[in-house]
């Protein structure tokens, strides 16, 4: 049997989280998360699962015309039965709740996706003729603000590879390891920074997908299309460099294959990648917060910048709708505007 790729390992261990999920719902649940296998990715899934399980606990404790005991108690009748007003409590409750003596908050942004969530519940059912409607559709949800793109500038960039590749500004304790993983660091971090792909896709990354005659990556995106993505002369060196080292590494079984090794000789977590990204930006960057994604959108910045190409920088970024990229990027049309301002001549000079 063929050795799973890191999307199908995620993929798997969502499926389970998915179903364990489901034991603790009403078995009419099952059908729902059927009728989404194929249009929904396994974390939207997982995502939908969680939210749900989290809403059928509330009208555990908040609904008054019954008696429940469990999420498993709550009937399709009962569903139909909760209203606007319902809803809006589960609302207000999400903003502050306690949880087995843990006290949990929620954001406009994670509300908004929780009650998304509901309605598309709601939507299938009403559409099965299972309850009779979809209050989520009554109230009015969180209205978001945009929020400001945070990416480094070009100075800010050559400050945090400086950072990862001779160890300024790390505190002592930092140096200490920094030695041991420098190569693999710098490998990584230049690659995100001149390819802008997700960390997803950094870290599912196997030695062979790297090209060097081609100068390219072979990546799983969202969806799990796989995609050819170049990577630039001053990326190679660090990554050249790193997979000598690599290779020297006998990986723990299971992990082979895998391009990023952490220090347990296993493939890179997500995690680790973001708490890599966190120790050398608090460093070099130290007024912004800088995350993975924000690698990402240095890099669409800096190339939008660079070609003007919109719809090159979709492609490249892998967004399936240019407008996604547009509004992500639309801060930049003034200084485009600008650039632009005497491209078009009047009369000779």
């Amino acid at each position: 049997m063929a050795e799973l790729t890191y999307q199908q390992q995620i993929d798997m261990q969502n499926i389970d989280l998915i179903r364990n999920i489901s034991k603790e719902l009403p078995d009419y649940m099952r059908h729902f998360f059927r009728s989404i296998q194929q249009s929904k990715s396994s974390r939207t899934r997982l995502g939908y699962a969680r939210d749900i399980k989290n809403f059928f606990e509330y009208i555990v404790e908040a609904y008054t015309d019954a008696p429940l005991n469990s999420p498993k108690d709550v009937t399709l009748d009962i569903l139909s039965s909760i209203n606007a007003i319902f809803i809006e409590d589960y609302e207000d409750y999400l903003q502050k709740y306690t949880k087995n003596g843990r006290i949990y908050t929620n954001d406009k942004a994670s509300i908004k996706r929780k009650l998304c969530s509901l309605s598309v519940m709601y939507t299938y059912f009403y559409k099965n003729d299972l309850v009779t409607g979809n209050p989520i559709n009554k109230i009015e949800r969180p209205r978001l603000k945009d929020k400001q793109i945070v990416r480094m500038d070009y100075d800010e960039v050559a400050n945090f590879l400086d950072t990862v590749e001779y160890g300024v500004n790390l505190t002592d304790k930092q140096l200490q390891y920094h030695g041991k993983a420098k190569n693999r660091d710098l490998a990584l971090l230049t690659l995100m920074l001149s390819t802008g792909i997700r960390i997803s896709e950094c870290v599912g990354l196997n030695v062979n997908d790297v090209d060097f005659k081609n100068m390219c990556i072979k990546v799983t995106r969202k969806g799990g299309k796989e995609a050819l993505v170049y990577f630039s002369d001053e990326a190679a060196g660090p990554l050249s460099t790193y997979i000598d080292e690599r290779n020297k590494i006998d990986a723990v079984s299971g992990h082979e294959n895998a391009l990023f090794l952490s220090s347990q000789r296993k493939r890179i977590s997500v995690r680790t990648v973001e708490n890599m990204v966190k120790k050398y930006a608090q460093s070099s960057v130290p007024l912004k917060h800088i995350t993975p994604h924000k690698l990402r959108s240095t890099y669409g910045t800096n190339l939008y910048r660079e070609t003007d190409d919109i719809y090159l920088v979709a492609d490249v970024l892998g967004h399936s709708d240019v407008n996604t990229t547009r509004k992500h990027y639309a801060d930049m049309d003034d200084d485009r505007k600008r650039r632009a301002r005497n491209k078009v001549t009047l009369r000779e000079s």
